[in-house]
């Protein structure tokens, strides 16, 4: 997810979409315990994606 794109959700979509993630990187941790995960990369992308998310949460809320 790009910038661009997070800046144009809504604070109610932006909200689902960290929820989301989350899961997300829940079930990747379950998957590197359980099975072997060949695409690593996923976590820093979900990771990162979770951080423009909430920056822009922040940055929202502050103005």
């Amino acid at each position: 997810m790009k910038a661009k794109e997070v800046h144009k959700l809504t604070s109610e979509e932006l909200t689902v979409e960290v929820k989301r993630l989350r899961r997300r990187m829940f079930e990747l941790r379950t998957q590197a315990v359980t099975e072997k995960i060949e695409d690593t990369s996923q976590f820093k992308n979900t990771r990162k994606d979770i951080a423009r998310l909430l920056t822009e949460q922040t940055a929202r809320q502050s103005r």
